[in-house]
Order: C-alpha cells, then sequence, then structure tokens
C-alpha cells in the first residue's frame, strides 16, 4: 500500500508544526495511557491503519498492558478500564461518531465524562478526540500506511 500523495501536514507549511502543538497541550493535562486508549478507540472507528498501528506502541511504551490494548474496541464488556477511563472512551464514541445519531454525545454520555473530569481535564479531553479525528482523516484521505510514522 502507498500513498495518494505526500501527508497534507508535510505539505502545508506549518501544519504538521500545528497538530503536534495541540497534541502537546492534551500531553499536559491527561494521562498518557488515557490519551492513547482515546486515540486507538477513534483511530479504530475511523478505520485509520496509520494511527491503529502506531498508538498501541506509544502506550505500550507508557506502561499500557497487552490485555487492555486487545480490548479496547470492547472496553463496555470487559473489567480493565476505570470509571474514568470509561467516560472518556464513551465520549471518544460519541465524539467520533457525531453524524450516527441524532443527539451525537447524549447527555448520560456527558454527564458521566463531566463526573470523572474536571473542566480543564474535560477540554483537554475534547480537544485530544478532536485532534485525533482530525489525523485519522488526514491519513484516511490519502490512504497513509500503516509503519510509516513510528510515533
Amino acid at each position: 500500500m502507498h500513498a495518494r500523495m505526500n501527508h497534507p501536514a508535510m505539505v502545508v507549511p506549518d501544519a504538521m508544526k500545528s497538530l503536534q502543538a495541540l497534541g502537546e497541550l492534551t500531553k499536559n493535562s491527561l494521562p498518557e495511557k488515557l490519551l492513547e486508549l482515546v486515540h486507538l478507540r477513534a483511530s479504530q472507528i475511523n478505520g485509520c491503519s496509520a494511527c491503529v498501528d502506531m498508538h498501541p506502541k506509544i502506550a505500550k511504551r507508557a506502561g499500557e498492558t497487552d490485555e487492555r490494548l486487545f480490548s479496547v474496541a470492547a472496553w463496555r464488556d470487559t473489567p480493565y478500564f476505570t470509571e474514568a477511563e470509561r467516560a472518556a472512551l464513551a465520549l471518544t464514541e460519541a465524539v467520533t461518531r457525531i453524524s450516527d445519531r441524532a443527539d451525537p454525545v447524549p447527555d448520560e454520555v456527558w454527564s458521566e465524562a463531566d463526573k470523572q473530569f474536571d473542566e480543564a481535564k474535560l477540554a483537554a479531553l475534547i480537544l485530544a478526540i478532536a485532534n485525533i479525528n482530525v489525523w485519522n482523516r488526514l491519513n484516511v484521505a490519502v490512504r497513509q500506511p500503516a509503519g510509516i510514522w513510528k510515533g
């Protein structure tokens, strides 16, 4: 598999720097393992092979276990995640799938996230979800192959 073109973040001046800067802001507010679970779940939903390949590797370096990484797609049915992680994963799914339902982010999903995270952390979580969705959409559009970026 080959990309259709050079990655847009590499072609447009300062795009990579801007996207990475947003990612760095969220890293300062939330645990890396939580962010990588969020990145992986959104990437699974969006079918982004480059990110599905990269984010478990980053998560493993941050101390994440195979057991938890293998079960991210089925997080509701496993005992491996904290209430905060479950709230973040539910919010990730809702924000990633905004066109799938009339009420994209249901009150129960929002309320649980709001209960688990203070305003600053919730804001960082929403930015992290939005940012990974941007990366997913860029990668899927150009058919960025897995394994190119080492993360």
